[in-house]
C-alpha cells in the first residue's frame, strides 16, 4: 500500500512531517522539541526533564486533572521523555479522537502554567526519581563512566540531572526554559495514520500557526577534546554483583562511519535497537556472547549504541561470574576486539550481523505509533531520509568497513573502563 509522506513548514517555523497510513482507524501524533541533556548547563542540569514533567500540570484549558481522562476516555495513550538530544509528548488515538491530542499541544506549546505549589511537588517527585535510580548499581556505574567520557560536553551529565541542581532550581528557572525552547521555531511535529493530509494540514495551521515564532534558543558548542590515554576508575556500592561497564567513543549519527559501527555492534554484541520503543532480539550468536558468557566469566554482557547530534559513546557491559575476576572478563573482551581489528571478518559474519541489525530495524518500524516515532526521532538528528535510506546504508557494509571502524574506534587509549565493587553493608561507610 503506497504511503504518502508529506514534509512542510508553516511560517511560523513550524515542521511538519506526515505520512498516511490506512492499515487501522489510528493516527499517532508526536511534538518534538529540540531540546535535551545537551543544552544545559551546570547549575541546571535535569531542567528539561522537568519541564517535561511540568507539560502534564496543565493549562487554564485543560486543566492537571482533566488531561488524563480526557485522553483514556477517548481510547487513547500518551506519554513523554526527555533525552539527550530533544524532549517529544505523544498521543496515539483512534482517527476521529485526534483533535483532542492536537488541541491538547498546540495548548501547552505556549500556555503551560507552572504553579508554583505544582513546581514544589513536582521537585519532590524528580528528587525521588533521581533517587530511585542511585540504588542501581548500574546508573552510578554509568553516571561515573559518562562524566569521565566527557569533561567538557554537556552530554557528561545524566538527563535525570544532578541532586544538587534538582534541589536548587527555581519555578522561575523552569519557566525561563520552557519559554526558550518551546516555541514553533524550534518543534517539529510527526503525524503517522489514518488521515487525509490536506485536512491535517488545515487543522494544523489553525492550532499552531498563530503561535509565534521565538529566538533561536543560544546552542552550546563545546566539543570534547580527543582522550590522552585510557581511563579507569571504581564504584563501590551495595549488592552482590560486579559489573564492568567499557565506554568507546562513538561518531555522530550522521557519520558515515554510523553504519559500519552499528554492523560491528551487531557482530561483537548483538544488534542495539535504537528506538525507545523496540524490544531486543537475542545476542547468543554474537562474538562477545561466546567469548564471556559461554566461557562463563560472565552472566550476562549487552552492548549498546545511541543515534545522537554530536559524537557520544558505544558502551559494552559485562555482569562478572561471581567466580571470576573484573580484570579475567576485561582481558577477553581485549582478546576479541583485538580479533576483530586484525583480522577481516568473513562476508558471510557480516552478511549474518547485517541481516540481525535489519530485522531488529524492521521490529522497531511496524506500528503506527512506531512510524511517527521515526518520523521525529530521525530530524532531532539528521532528517527521514536517514531512517529511509538506513538499510540500505547497513546493507552497503563491507568487511574491510568494519576491521577499519573497529581500528579506528575501539581504541584501549580512547575508553573509558568502569567497574562495580559490591561490598558489605558494615564496610560501606569505614
Amino acid at each position: 500500500m503506497t504511503q504518502k509522506f508529506t514534509k512542510t513548514t508553516l511560517a511560523n517555523g513550524l515542521t511538519l512531517l506526515l505520512k498516511e497510513i490506512h492499515s487501522a482507524p489510528l493516527i499517532s501524533s508526536w511534538i518534538w522539541y529540540r531540546v535535551g541533556s545537551r543544552n544545559e548547563v551546570p547549575g541546571k542540569t535535569g531542567i528539561s526533564h522537568w519541564v517535561e514533567h511540568m507539560q502534564f500540570k496543565g493549562t487554564p484549558k485543560f486543566p492537571a486533572n482533566v488531561l488524563d481522562k480526557a485522553i483514556s476516555r477517548e481510547g487513547g495513550v500518551w506519554n513523554a521523555f526527555t533525552y539527550l538530544d530533544f524532549t517529544t509528548y505523544y498521543e496515539t488515538m483512534p482517527a476521529d479522537k485526534i483533535d483532542l491530542a492536537l488541541q491538547l499541544e498546540s495548548d501547552r506549546m505556549q500556555n503551560s502554567i507552572f504553579d508554583p505549589e505544582e513546581v514544589a511537588s513536582e521537585r519532590t517527585v524528580v528528587i525521588s526519581e533521581r533517587e530511585g535510580n542511585e540504588n542501581s548499581p548500574m546508573f552510578k556505574l554509568s553516571e561515573a563512566t559518562q562524566a569521565a567520557a566527557f569533561r567538557i560536553h554537556p552530554y557528561h551529565h545524566k538527563v535525570i540531572g544532578d541532586m544538587a541542581d534538582l534541589k536548587s532550581m527555581t519555578r522561575d528557572d523552569l519557566y525561563e526554559h520552557y519559554k526558550a525552547y518551546y516555541a514553533p521555531n524550534n518543534a517539529v511535529m510527526a503525524i503517522a495514520g489514518d488521515f487525509d493530509t490536506e485536512k491535517m494540514l488545515k487543522r494544523i495551521e489553525k492550532l499552531f500557526g498563530g503561535i509565534p515564532a521565538a529566538p533561536a534558543p543560544r546552542q552550546l558548542s563545546r566539543p570534547e577534546t580527543e582522550a590522552s590515554g585510557e581511563m579507569s576508575l571504581t564504584v563501590e556500592g551495595t549488592g552482590d554483583t560486579t559489573y564492568v561497564q567499557v565506554c568507546y567513543h562513538f561518531p555522530a549519527a550522521t557519520d558515515p562511519d554510523f553504519f559500519p559501527l552499528s554492523v560491528l555492534d551487531s557482530l561483537l554484541a548483538g544488534a542495539s535497537s535504537l528506538n525507545m520503543f523496540g524490544g531486543g532480539i537475542s545476542n547468543k550468536t554474537s562474538r562477545l556472547y561466546k567469548a564471556l558468557v559461554e566461557s562463563e566469566l560472565t552472566v550476562g554482557m549487552s552492548g549498546g549504541a545511541q543515534a545522537t547530534i554530536d559524537p557520544y559513546l558505544y558502551s559494552i557491559v559485562m555482569v562478572i561470574h561471581p567466580e571470576k575476576t573484573p580484570a579475567e572478563a576485561l582481558a577477553a573482551l581485549d582478546v576479541e576486539i583485538a580479533r576483530v581489528q586484525d583480522e577481516k571478518v568473513s562476508t558471510e559474519e557480516v552478511a549474518r550481523a547485517v541481516k540481525q541489525a535489519k530485522a531488529l530495524f524492521a521490529y522497531g518500524s511496524e506500528s503506527i505509533t512506531n512510524q511517527g516515532f521515526w518520523m521525529g526521532y530521525t530530524e532531532m538528528f539528521a532528517d527521514y531520509a536517514w531512517f529511509e535510506n538506513y538499510l540500505d546504508n547497513l546493507a552497503a557494509v563491507t568487511p574491510e568497513d568494519v576491521q577499519r571502524v573497529a581500528k579506528k574506534y575501539f581504541k584501549k587509549k580512547a575508553r573509558v573502563v568502569g567497574t562495580y565493587l559490591p561490598i558489605n553493608e558494615e564496610n560501606i561507610n569505614e
